[in-house]
């Protein structure tokens, strides 16, 4: 998988788009993914313990179409990451060779039997130029509220406040 021009203009606007809201996690509260604001815990639960390296996975075609186990409908362009333990819209900030992004959980899994503890949406691992199953860097930043829409394309920079998953 490959950036091409128009993703690279989303992802421009997108940047743009978030240097002007204010830093309050104004998008968490429209069902977006962003960090929370100051003094909100940004920890999981005690009971989730993530590593801040692991291997991940992704996963699409066969799914695109269906139902996540959050309730958003899977189509190429979802921005988000299944994992095993971690609840609906927890925010990780996720690293692969440079490239960070920002992405709800989505989904339970992965269900591989390589010992995989991430699985990215297909939307997700073409943002971080993932093309096979690999180790990334991990770090749990918070939570939004889970919605339909999250981890859904952002194709306008009016279209962050429907619930889009932010690059970073």
């Amino acid at each position: 998988m490959r950036t091409d021009a128009k993703t690279s203009m989303v992802v421009l606007a997108l940047v743009a788009a978030l240097s002007l809201l204010p830093a309050t996690g104004a998008l968490a509260s429209a069902g977006g993914a962003s960090a929370p604001a100051s003094g909100t815990s940004t920890a999981a639960t005690p009971a989730h313990t993530v590593h801040p390296t692991g291997i991940a996975t992704w996963f699409g075609p066969g799914f695109f179409g269906k139902k996540t186990a959050c309730g958003q409908t899977l189509t190429p362009g979802v921005v988000g990451v299944a994992n095993r333990t971690l609840p609906c819209g927890t925010l990780v900030k996720v690293g692969y060779h440079g490239r960070t992004l920002t992405i709800p959980v989505l989904d339970r899994g992965p269900y591989s039997h390589i010992g995989a503890d991430w699985d990215l949406t297909a939307g997700a691992a073409h943002a971080l130029g993932i093309t096979e199953t690999v180790r990334i860097q991990t770090r749990i930043i918070g939570a939004t509220a889970n919605s339909p829409q999250l981890g859904l394309p952002v194709t306008q920079p009016t279209a962050l406040m429907a619930g889009g998953a932010v690059a970073g």
